[in-house]
């Protein structure tokens, strides 16, 4: 089993920063990728950001440029900084996690709230 646990969430205004964290324990040996997906009220989990073992990157064209996805694997944590934050990115922002060998993420963090408010 692996646990992930996030923080970093928060209250900011419009056009402000955050830098969420998640780290990894457990069966770690089993994780390849990480990532971060959101959940706005009322509309279905999305992807945010993925990023491989070895570096590889996935993200939407909604969040290029504003939010930018790392991982130490040394400190088995994943980083998820968001610039530029608008209001449509209020949801509650979950990290993920799976093996190489799944299509689906079958690790999941409690989730941190992200409110972008003035």
């Amino acid at each position: 089993q692996v646990q992930l646990v996030e923080s970093g969430g928060g209250l900011v205004q419009p056009g402000g920063s955050l830098r969420l964290s998640c780290v990894a324990s457990g069966n770690i040996f089993s994780i390849n990728t990480m990532g971060w997906f959101r959940q706005a009220p009322g509309k279905e989990r999305e992807l945010v950001a993925t990023i491989t073992a070895a570096g590889r990157i996935n993200q939407p064209d909604s969040v290029k440029g504003r939010f930018t996805i790392s991982r130490d694997n040394a400190k088995n944590t994943v980083y998820l900084q968001m610039n530029n934050l608008k209001p449509e990115d209020t949801a509650v922002y979950y990290c993920a996690a799976k093996s190489a060998l799944r299509s689906a993420y079958n690790y999941w963090g409690p989730g941190t709230q992200v409110t972008v408010s003035s």
